[in-house]
């Protein structure tokens, strides 16, 4: 299956980030509503893209450290954070460069589904952890395999491909599907407790014109699945 590079489309895609209704005003603002007050927190912010998570973060008093695997993020995160950021390209199936306990909490925003093996990455965010911090993760939620191919079966972990347009443009997404058992798994064996499993609402100032007229007076839907889970 073709692999995602985000440095072929990253400006189309930070563009679309800070402002659509998935990124912009339903997972982002539930990330940060899972991590609470962070002033004074060191945080790690894992697959940080072009920086938007992390320059939340900063405006809320913590003090920030990033990677991405792509290099064109990294450049459009640091064009945001500043050139003396604390930004890093560096691939989340590899030894991350930071050492033991650097961080109070990491959040892994929308990366751990690009992983078929989740086993040596969450080992990495938990090294750096000191004990007891924290890791916010959210994830494609696992009933979505299903409905985009009905012919595959919700217990199996498999790679999977879609599209999904951005400012204009088409890309295609691959990911690893995981049953939401395999995710808990993975993250008891890494020396985690889950403290947190969360199906949130879009943020309240969401803005009425990015809101399907499908979803009536809803204004809880199924795409992501989110996480708190604490370092033993």
């Amino acid at each position: 299956m073709p692999t995602t590079d985000y440095d072929e489309f990253a400006e189309a895609y930070a563009a679309d980030n800070e402002v659509n209704l998935l990124n912009g005003h339903y997972e982002r603002p539930a990330v940060l509503d899972l991590l609470g007050e962070v002033a004074g927190r060191r945080v790690l912010d894992a697959g940080c893209g072009a920086g938007p998570l992390s320059a939340a973060l900063r405006d809320r008093g913590a003090t920030i450290s990033g990677f991405d695997l792509s290099a064109a993020m990294i450049a459009l995160a640091r064009r945001r954070l500043g050139e003396d950021a604390d930004l890093r390209v560096a691939d989340l199936a590899d030894p991350l460069p930071y050492p033991d306990a650097a961080f109070d909490d990491v959040v892994a925003s929308l990366v751990l589904h690009y992983l078929e093996d989740w086993t040596g990455p969450l080992a990495e965010l938990r090294r750096v952890l000191r004990p007891g911090g924290r890791l916010v993760a959210s994830v494609n939620h696992p009933v979505l395999y299903p409905v985009l191919r009905p012919e595959g079966s919700y217990f199996d972990v498999t790679e999977f491909s879609y599209d999904a347009e951005h400012a204009g443009r088409t890309v295609t997404y691959t990911n690893w599907h995981r049953p939401l058992q395999a995710m808990t798994d993975a993250f008891t064996a890494a020396g985690f407790r889950i403290a947190v499993i969360s199906e949130p609402s879009i943020a309240t100032d969401t803005p009425a014109a990015l809101i399907p007229p499908d979803l009536g007076q809803r204004r809880r839907f199924l795409s992501f699945l989110f996480f708190v889970l604490e370092a033993g």
